[in-house]
């Protein structure tokens, strides 16, 4: 199982510990590309389409609606 397939498996258990260095590696060997807002938002971008989210501070951990937000859109797109 490759770093990619367990970060899948892990994102989709939607864990309450899933940082924002693990979502930016996995959304990055999809092709998307962080991109920084103003102040906390960022958006991860691919040929048009924008994930478009907070960046979870002072921590490092995502919210469940955001691990929601990114699952669904990735559904989607037929990503996963």
């Amino acid at each position: 199982m490759t770093k990619t397939d367990k970060l899948l498996v892990r994102l989709l258990s939607r864990p309450k510990d899933f940082t924002y260095n693990e979502l930016r590696t996995f959304l990055s060997t999809f092709g998307y590309i962080e991109v920084q807002g103003s102040g906390s938002r960022v958006c991860f971008e691919k040929k048009g389409h924008k994930i478009k989210l907070h960046k979870p501070h002072p921590g490092n951990i995502l919210k469940r609606y955001q691990l929601d937000l990114i699952i669904e859109e990735l559904k989607n797109r037929g990503l996963i």
